[in-house]
């Protein structure tokens, strides 16, 4: 049997380096997505796997990143958005956005968009790391990029909600084309994705508390799971879960027409920057 191909986004550090490295010793094939050139080569030179660097801070980045990755891999069995994090202060990107919600949903929303030919054909399951930090998040339309409030934390938690209500609209709208989605929550663990924010939670992980964290081999457990496991038979296509099992999430990611309208949404959001050829082009 050919192995598979895995693209994994955030896989330079974490749970996404520890999980692109139990998946390459299965024999799968792994491309290494991250932000930083140094420690996506080393992880990629680690596993002899390729490597893509990419900054989500930027859409055209990620546009580029789809691009490329189309090209070179014919087929994506698995697509695992990892890459995310706490940010700062409020800040908008070079796109306009809010960096919290852009970095943590809308590059991944666009970047799966993007493929989403590739991954329809290939019949792809595309894995999005949530958190249980969706629960106190609080997803408003009106205010996706956080202008009228503002805080890191609720920040955070309404991306990883933004991420489960994609994952559930992505398996509405392309299950049926041969698409199967999860987000998962990996639990608390030590690594150093809140380095950079101003978050209480990144002083856990700087403290004694960290000995009591998951180690990221632990906390990508549930995402090489949902990956090496068969859709509809080990697991529901479209849900959320948590160590190995369905999980209950903020009650907004049970809302059908919110993730139809964030959908939506997002679109416009991403859409607003594309090149005006490419603009002209959709409308031949």
């Amino acid at each position: 049997m050919p192995h598979r191909t895995i693209v994994i986004t955030g896989a330079s550090d974490g749970i996404g380096a520890a999980a692109a490295r139990n998946l390459a010793k299965a024999g799968e094939r792994i491309v290494v997505v991250g932000r930083s050139r140094e420690k996506t080569a080393a992880v990629a030179a680690e596993l002899g796997a390729d490597y893509f660097v990419s900054d989500f801070a930027e859409l055209a980045q990620v546009r580029e990143l789809a691009a490329a990755l189309k090209e070179k891999y014919p087929r994506i069995d698995v697509l695992v958005n990892n890459a995310g994090g706490i940010m700062g202060a409020h800040e908008l990107t070079v796109d306009g956005h809010e960096k919290t919600f852009q970095i943590n949903h809308l590059a991944p929303f666009l970047l799966t968009t993007q493929l989403m030919d590739v991954l329809t054909a290939s019949g792809a399951t595309v894995i999005n790391t949530a958190s249980a930090a969706n629960g106190f998040g609080r997803l408003e339309l009106g205010d996706l990029n956080s202008s009228r409030k503002y805080s890191t934390n609720r920040a955070y938690g309404t991306a990883k909600l933004a991420n489960i209500l994609f994952t559930s609209e992505l398996q509405n709208r392309f299950g049926g084309a041969g698409i199967a989605t999860a987000a998962f929550h990996p639990g608390v663990v030590a690594t150093n994705f809140a380095a950079e924010s101003t978050s209480w939670m990144r002083h856990a992980y700087k403290t004694v508390i960290n000995r009591f964290l998951l180690t990221p081999e632990q906390g990508a457990d549930t995402l090489v799971w949902l990956a090496t496991s068969t859709p509809g038979q080990d697991w529901v296509p479209g849900a959320y879960y948590a160590k190995r099992a369905l999980a209950k999430a903020n009650k907004q990611a049970y809302d059908a027409g919110l993730a139809r309208e964030l959908w939506d949404r997002s679109e416009e959001m991403v859409s607003a920057g594309e090149p005006a050829e490419r603009s002209e082009l959709d409308n031949v």
